[in-house]
C-alpha cells in the first residue's frame, strides 16, 4: 500500500533514470569519440564476433557514437527508442565479445545490465518529462 502512493511520480522517476544512465553512457563514451581512429578500430573489431568484419574504423566511431549520442539523447528524452535501439545493438556487441573470449561474467555484466535496461526502455518510452512527449502526444496519454 505504501509503495503505491509513488505510482504518481512514475514519470519522475523515467526522467530520473534517463539522466542517471544518459550521464554515464556520455562519460563511457566520450574518451572512445576522442581516441580517434585507433581506438575505433579496436571497438569495431568487436563486430568481428558476430560475423561483421568490414570497416571497423567507422563501425568503432559509430558504436562511441550511439554511445556518447544515444546518452544525450536519453537525457533529453529526444528520439529516445531509437537510441535505446542503438545503445541495445552496441552493448549486445559487447557483451558477445566478452562472453565469446572467455572472459569472466564480471567483465560482460555491465553490457547485459545495459543491454536489458534498453531493450525495457524501448517497450516503457521516455515518459511524460521528455521533448518525444512535447513532439508527440499518443491517444493513450492522459
Amino acid at each position: 500500500m505504501l509503495f503505491h502512493s509513488l505510482d504518481r511520480y512514475r514519470d519522475a522517476g523515467l526522467l530520473m533514470l534517463r539522466i542517471g544512465i544518459g550521464i554515464m553512457f556520455m562519460l563511457h563514451g566520450y574518451p572512445k569519440l576522442e581516441g580517434g581512429p585507433e581506438v575505433w578500430t579496436r571497438i569495431g573489431g568487436a563486430l568481428s564476433h558476430v560475423g561483421i568484419t568490414f570497416a571497423p574504423v567507422y563501425m568503432g566511431f559509430m558504436a562511441a557514437i550511439a554511445e556518447f549520442g544515444g546518452g544525450l539523447l536519453l537525457i533529453l528524452g529526444l528520439f529516445t527508442r531509437p537510441a535505446c535501439l542503438l545503445l541495445l545493438a552496441t552493448m549486445t556487441v559487447a557483451a558477445i565479445m566478452h562472453i565469446s573470449q572467455g572472459d569472466p561474467f564480471s567483465q560482460y555484466s555491465h553490457s547485459v545490465e545495459a543491454a536489458i535496461l534498453f531493450f525495457s526502455l524501448l517497450f516503457i518510452g521516455p515518459g511524460k518529462f521528455s521533448l518525444d512527449q512535447s513532439f508527440y502526444i499518443s491517444k493513450y496519454d492522459g
